[in-house]
């Protein structure tokens, strides 16, 4: 699955689309909130980030597990 899921604000976004747990953890939600935005651009980082409070608890825990195995904070300030 090609989809961008670049909604982290720490470490590299590549990384972080390339990221199975987040591919299959935020899919919906990056559907259900960014629809329309091309998955590979910095824009879907930023339409993810701008619509944190929204995410799913599948997305919030995938971006958990992320942060775990990474080593990031993905959310600053939270």
């Amino acid at each position: 699955m090609a989809l961008g899921l670049a909604l982290l604000t720490a470490g590299p976004a590549l990384a972080q689309r390339d990221d199975q747990g987040l591919q299959l953890g935020c899919a919906n939600d990056y559907f259900r909130l960014c629809a329309g935005v091309d998955p590979n651009s910095d824009d879907a980082e930023r339409c993810m980030t701008r619509n944190r409070a929204r995410l799913s608890p599948e997305c919030r825990s995938a971006i958990g597990d992320y942060d775990k195995r990474t080593g990031t904070k993905s959310f600053k300030g939270e």
